[in-house]
């Protein structure tokens, strides 16, 4: 019966199911509980008609502006969730040498390893884009993207990033975070990049900034897959980004199943709010103290990077299965936005944005 359905299906995509079982001859009810309990072969769009699911999706990043951004990322994917569809293979497209930011970078690596790990053949298409190509392999993108993924027109050698790296403060190229022995001189190095771009006035605030987004990325990873991270100076306009990621359950994943127990006013909080997620990341950098383990002092991490964030005027966002918390500060203090309904993205991805001019001007 599914071999006729796909046949018929195939040569008349976009065909009511009692259509289908009509001109098949089949009960319908029997028919719609075929086409629902498949739905890896078929897909219903908003006017209740079958289709076969393709078994490809290509996706373009663009839009209008130069720069690709995070928020970028996730509006090319606004209508389609790869890892989460039946597709066995996707194309994620760069086009017309447009400029992508590391944070935007580091969202589109965690999403291409995570689409191999999952078993889809993944191709990453530079065509035209020769610019791009070069600056991905002089930040060491590809010595952490997954090598079974196919690269077009040519997979770079890394032999760039292997030529440059530790030659400019403003670059710290892409480093794998291993779950169970992770580099502990990670944080250093972004620090020290830091130091170098922003001064020495920041030093110390920096380095227990990253530190502490670096141990909760670690301590909330709970997978095999390694995370990475990177730091990008950007000089024209007085702009560092420092991405820290990782392909595990995430923060909300890891701590969202002991709250019931643990911390019973929070679970009370997550569950009158409208998406449990946010609330609890929300909780989490503003009060702090919530951990998944018993271990005094634990917990507080993310509380710490967010007042050392209002402090210095810097953005934190994180991003989440299928949303994003955004960290900033205005006049009233520390302030929260999000955006929900994201495709998914597994993991714990955060981007620390630190604007130098908005620091001097609050000495």
């Amino acid at each position: 019966m599914l071999d006729r359905i796909c046949a018929f299906l195939e040569k008349n995509p976009g065909t009511k199911a009692r259509t289908i079982a009509t001109h098949l001859g089949v009960d319908r009810a029997e028919l719609n509980r075929l086409l629902h309990d498949h739905q890896d072969k078929f897909e219903q769009d908003t006017n209740y008609q079958w289709s076969l699911v393709p078994t490809a999706c290509r996706i373009e990043f663009g839009g209008s502006s130069r720069w690709l951004t995070s928020r970028a990322f996730d509006s090319a994917l606004f209508n389609i969730s790869p890892l989460a569809s039946h597709h066995a293979a996707v194309t994620l497209v760069l086009k017309d040498e447009r400029k992508p930011m590391l944070d935007f970078l580091a969202r589109l690596l965690a999403l291409c390893n995570q689409l191999t790990a999952a078993g889809k053949a993944v191709t990453l298409d530079f065509e035209g884009s020769e610019t791009t190509l070069s600056y991905l392999d002089r930040i060491g993108f590809f010595d952490v993207l997954a090598p079974s993924i196919n690269v077009l027109p040519k997979r770079p050698s890394g032999e760039l990033a292997k030529t440059y790296r530790g030659r400019n403060d403003g670059v710290i190229e892409f480093r794998l975070i291993a779950p169970k022995n992770p580099n502990r001189e990670i944080p250093e190095l972004l620090q020290h990049s830091y130091e170098s771009c922003a001064g020495d006035s920041y030093s110390q605030a920096a380095f227990t900034v990253l530190s502490e987004l670096f141990g909760n990325v670690v301590d909330h990873s709970a997978t095999s897959s390694p995370g990475f991270a990177g730091l990008q100076f950007y000089p024209k306009t007085e702009k560092i980004q420092v991405v820290i990621s990782d392909n595990g359950q995430g923060i909300v994943g890891t701590l969202a199943p002991v709250v019931p127990v643990k911390y019973p006013k929070v679970a009370r909080l997550m569950e009158a709010a409208p998406h449990s997620g946010v609330a609890l990341l929300e909780e989490v950098f503003s009060k702090g103290g919530l951990s998944q383990v018993d271990t005094d002092g634990r917990g507080i991490g993310l509380n710490r990077s967010g007042q050392l964030a209002e402090k210095f005027k810097a953005k934190i966002s994180v991003r989440q299965s299928d949303f994003e918390l955004c960290v900033y500060h205005d006049h009233n203090g520390i302030q929260f936005s999000h955006r929900l309904n994201l495709a998914r993205l597994d993991g714990t991805h955060i981007c620390f944005e630190f604007k130098l001019d908005k620091a001097r001007n609050s000495d």
